[in-house]
C-alpha cells in the first residue's frame, strides 16, 4: 500500500473522518491488522476561513502547496485533501510537486455514474453550491446538477460553519436538510450528492428518498483503491 498524504483541518471534524474511514476500509479489505500508511497535515480552520471570507483564495491555495509540499517530503505517495470547497485551489496542491492529488469530485461523479444517475442535487458550502469549480467538475464527468434556491443555500452553509464544523449536531437542522433534499427530488434530482465532508455527521441514506453520494466515504474508498492499486 502506498502512502497517502491528508491534507486535513478543513474542518478536523470531517478529517477525523477520513482517517476512521482509510483504516476500516483498510482493515475489511486487506483484514487481520492492517491499517493504511497514512500522513496527516491538519491546517488552522480559522486562518482558511478568513481567507475563503475575504476571497483572498490564492493565499489560501499557498498554504495547502505549502502541506502539500511536506507531506510528498514525509513520504506521501498519493495526496487527499479532506474538504469539498478547497478544491477551488486544487490547482496549486498540482502544481506544488509531483504527487499525485485526488479530486473529490472526480471519485464522486464516478460513482454516480456506477448507480446509472445522471442528474443530481449538490448539498455544500456556498462557495461550493455557487461557484463554478465544483459544478463544472461534476458537468465534466457528465452529470446534471441541481443546487438549492438562496435562502436555502444560506441555510445549508450556516449549518455547516456555525454547527458541523463545530461537532454539533442537530435534529432541527437534519429536518431542514430533509426538506431541502425533497425539493431538489421534487425539481428532478435523482440522487443527492453531500458536496461538504461535515454533512455525513448529519445526514445518511435514511435521510433521502433517493441515493444520498456521501462524498467523504467516496473519497476515502478510491483513496484506498488508488494506494492498492
Amino acid at each position: 500500500m502506498r502512502t497517502i498524504g491528508l491534507i486535513g483541518g478543513m474542518s478536523w471534524e470531517s478529517s477525523a473522518e477520513y482517517y476512521r474511514m482509510l483504516n476500516e476500509i483498510t482493515r475489511e479489505r486487506l483484514g487481520g491488522l492492517h491499517s493504511a500508511r497514512l500522513v496527516l497535515y491538519s491546517v488552522d480552520f480559522a486562518e482558511i476561513e478568513v481567507l475563503q471570507a475575504e476571497g483572498r483564495w490564492e493565499e489560501a491555495g499557498g498554504i495547502l502547496a505549502d502541506a502539500a509540499r511536506a507531506l510528498e517530503a514525509a513520504g506521501a505517495e498519493l495526496l487527499v485533501l479532506c474538504t469539498n470547497t478547497m478544491h477551488k485551489v486544487a490547482g496549486y496542491i498540482e502544481e506544488a510537486g509531483s504527487v499525485p492529488l485526488l479530486h473529490l469530485a472526480d471519485a464522486t461523479a464516478q460513482a454516480v455514474r456506477a448507480a446509472g444517475l445522471r442528474r443530481v442535487g449538490l448539498l455544500g458550502t456556498a462557495f461550493t453550491m455557487e461557484q463554478d469549480f465544483y459544478r463544472d467538475r461534476l458537468a465534466a464527468g457528465g452529470l446534471s446538477v441541481l443546487v438549492p434556491d438562496a435562502a436555502d443555500r444560506e441555510l445549508v452553509h450556516r449549518v455547516i460553519y456555525d454547527e458541523l464544523c463545530l461537532g454539533t449536531v442537530r435534529d432541527d437542522s437534519r429536518a431542514a436538510y430533509r426538506r431541502i433534499i425533497g425539493k431538489l427530488v421534487a425539481d428532478g434530482a435523482e440522487g443527492i450528492v453531500l458536496g461538504c465532508t461535515e454533512i455525513e455527521l448529519l445526514i445518511g441514506a435514511e435521510d433521502s428518498p433517493v441515493p444520498v453520494f456521501p462524498t467523504a466515504r467516496l473519497h476515502a474508498e478510491a483513496a484506498f483503491a488508488a494506494a492498492t492499486s
